[in-house]
Formats: C-alpha cells, structure tokens, sequence
C-alpha cells in the first residue's frame, strides 16, 4: 500500500511536470525562446530549455547559470519522458519531465524538474502505512463482521419469500425494509417486478378465457347443425346446411388468423421499421376497398412514421372496417400533425360510443351495445389489435365523439424525425 501512496505523489508531481514542458513548448513553437523561463505551475521552479549537445539556452531562475538538469533525451517516436533522479547532489533527487519541442532530431529539449520532498525517500511512509494499515484491518474486520449480519438477514428474508412464490400463487410479496439503502430497493424492485408478473399472468389468462369462448361458439354451431342432420338425413337442406358451416368455420379461421397476428406484433415491429407516410397509406388502403359509405379525406402532406407498414395498415384497415360497419352515411378520415405527433383519425356519423365504454373497447372480445354486437360482423379482436400496434409503436389510441355525434378514433404516432 506504501508503494501505491508513493505512486499517487509521484503521478502528482509528473502531472505538474508535464504541465509546465507543455507550456513552455508552446512558447517555443510560436516562435519565442525566453532567455529566462517564469513557470507557470508552483512547485516547479527548475525548467532549462537545451540543445541536443547540452547547451542550455533558456532557464527558469531557480535552474539558471547551471548545467543541464538531464542528460535523457526522449525519442522522436516518443517526444516525453517522465524520470527520476538523484545523480546531482547539489538539488538532490528529482522528479522531472523531458520534452522534445519539434519532432526532428536537433529539436532542443525541455526540461521541467520538481525536488523530490525528503519524506519519500525515507522508510517513514512505508512505516506509517503499515501501522494505519494493521490499524484499519482490524477495524474494517469488526465493522464488516457487525454490518453483515444486519445486512443478510432482511437479505434471507427476502430469499425466503421469494421461494414461496409460484406461478400459480403469485400474490405474494416480499417484506420490504425502511429506508432507501441496497436492500430495500432490491425488494421494491422484486415487488415491481412481481406485480407485472402477476397483471400479465391475469391478462394472459383471461385471454385464454376469452378465446376459448369466442373458439367454442362457433364449434358448438358447427357441431349442433351436423348431429342435425345425421338425425334426419332426409329432411336436411344441405345447401342451406353447407352456408351455414362455412359462415362458421370462416369465422373460426378469423379468430385463429387474429390470435395468431397479436402474438406477433411487437416481434415484427423491431424487424421491420422504415419510413410510412400516413396520407400515402390511406390513399393505398382506400384504392382496394369497396365500401358501402362514402369516405371524406383530410390529408396533410408528408406526415411521416417510422415503423412496420404492414402493421400499420392492418390498424388502419381495422378502423376503418370498424367505422364502415356502424356509420349511417359517411366516414371521415384525417392526418395530420400535433406537435411531435402524427395523428390518423378516423370518424363516423354512428351511434357513437359511451364515454363510460370508451376504455373497455379496445380490450379483446369486448362489444358492447347491440349497435356493436356480432351480427355487424368482426371478430371483436379488431380495435385490440390496433391498440397493440399503436403501442408496439410507441403510440397511443383513443376514441371520443366524432363532429356527427358518432365514434372518432385517433391513433398518435411519432413522428419520424
């Protein structure tokens, strides 16, 4: 540790060394050589500037009418050197830095030196460190002996409740200690953590309820209708028979089809970015659409996103499908810009949607009133999928009131930069 300590004061005083060569070379390259050198940093009061043969043609007071204080000359390659020295009796031992002002050969040099203080180079650090160093052992032995028992055991505390927990259990949290140390914001952070585990679990279950019973509507139908007509082969319709269980496997391929895109719309976002332009995007969507009511646009020009295309225009096209299918006479669709925003909107002159229902919506298999009920159509995943894409996209969606009283989404993008 002693050597260490004696390192620290001579990277100290080098540090001081190299800042006065430095300034001095400066001088020097601007063309002005200083028959005396007044230096610039206290402590180093020796400073010669020599030829390469050894003439000094510059010094600070403190070194003048003597010889050169070294005879080391750095490299071309590299032009400082640190180095201590105690060949003259006369200063003593020093501690200097030697700089090659140019980077040609006849360059002179500059010498900048520091009298080494007497306590280094007596056995008196090593001697004192060892006493503060046997003395600071025992006290850091004791202190780590009494602090770590009081620190290990909320630690095991924690452990232990942490153990207890399962995945179908987890309602459980850890004890949390007072104050604001280590300890207690590891188990703040467990408890985060576990109440995120536990809303993804409880939406991953429901979710799982839900569509097993969007899942098992349409299979029942398709079941119902075959015993029927295996009970009474001859009474059946079978044209009206083979509608009807085509009406229900395409809807069974719709909400398998939608399932399966929700899992993987955050995955796709982060491998498909690039720039969409959102008045482009609805002109596109708008061209291979047959709808049954007429569309108003309200454009902005070069409203820009960064993100995945495809996925933007199912939001759209979902939003769309949903507007279609509740508007009386008209959809209303805009882009525009708010702040560092873009904004697609897109209204209809409906029902419109409750203000107590307005979150609810975008929930998967969610529908509300009979103006929103299965046999307008939809798989009730729609404006769920929308809401994830808008979230994968760092965006928000909402719905409110349209200017003809029915339902207005507006989907907030960022806008690209």
């Amino acid at each position: 540790m002693s050597t260490v300590i004696q390192q620290m004061f001579t990277d100290s005083v080098w540090h001081d060394t190299r800042e006065q060569v430095t300034a001095v070379a400066a001088t020097i390259r601007a063309g002005q050589v200083p028959a005396v050198i007044i230096p610039v940093v206290p402590g180093v009061d020796l400073v010669q500037v020599v030829t390469p043969g050894g003439q000094v043609i510059a010094a600070s007071p403190a070194a003048r009418g003597k010889p050169a204080i070294s005879t080391i000359r750095p490299s071309t390659r590299d032009p400082i050197t640190d180095a201590q020295t105690c060949a003259d009796p006369e200063p003593g031992c020093l501690r200097l830095t030697v700089l090659r002002a140019g980077t040609t050969s006849d360059s002179p040099l500059i010498y900048a030196a520091r009298r080494a203080p007497s306590i280094q180079s007596t056995g008196f650090i090593a001697a004192a460190v060892s006493v503060q160093t046997a003395a600071l052992i025992a006290l850091a032995g004791w202190t780590s002996w009494k602090i770590t028992g009081q620190t290990l055991r909320p630690v095991d505390t924690i452990r232990s409740q942490l153990a207890q927990i399962t995945f179908h259990d987890l309602s459980g949290r850890v004890p949390q200690p007072p104050g604001q140390d280590e300890v207690a914001k590891l188990a703040a952070t467990a408890n985060h953590t576990l109440d995120r585990l536990e809303r993804a679990v409880q939406t991953r279950r429901q979710f799982v309820t839900d569509a097993s019973h969007e899942l098992r509507t349409p299979l029942a139908g398709l079941r119902l209708q075959l015993e029927e007509a295996q009970l009474h082969p001859g009474e059946t319709d079978l044209p009206h028979l083979l509608d009807r269980m085509l009406a229900d496997t395409e809807r069974l391929q719709q909400i398998v089809t939608d399932l399966l895109y929700m899992a993987g719309v955050e995955a796709a976002v982060t491998t498909a970015r690039e720039r969409v332009d959102l008045g482009d995007l609805v002109r596109g969507e708008l061209k291979h659409r047959r709808d049954p009511h007429p569309t108003r646009l309200a454009l902005a020009r070069g409203v820009t996103v960064v993100g995945a295309s495809h996925q933007l225009s199912r939001a759209l096209t979902n939003l769309l499908d949903n507007a279609q299918r509740h508007a009386e006479h008209v959809v209303e669709v805009a882009v525009s810009r708010q702040g560092d925003h873009a904004v697609l909107s897109i209204g209809d002159d409906g029902a419109g949607i409750a203000e107590a229902d307005r979150e609810k919506i975008f929930e998967r298999f969610t529908r509300l009133d009979a103006a929103r009920s299965r046999d307008r159509g939809g798989t009730g995943l729609g404006l769920a999928i929308a809401s994830d894409i808008a979230i994968a996209h760092r965006g928000t969606i909402s719905v409110g009131r349209s200017a003809t009283g029915g339902a207005r989404f507006e989907l907030h993008l960022p806008l690209a930069t």
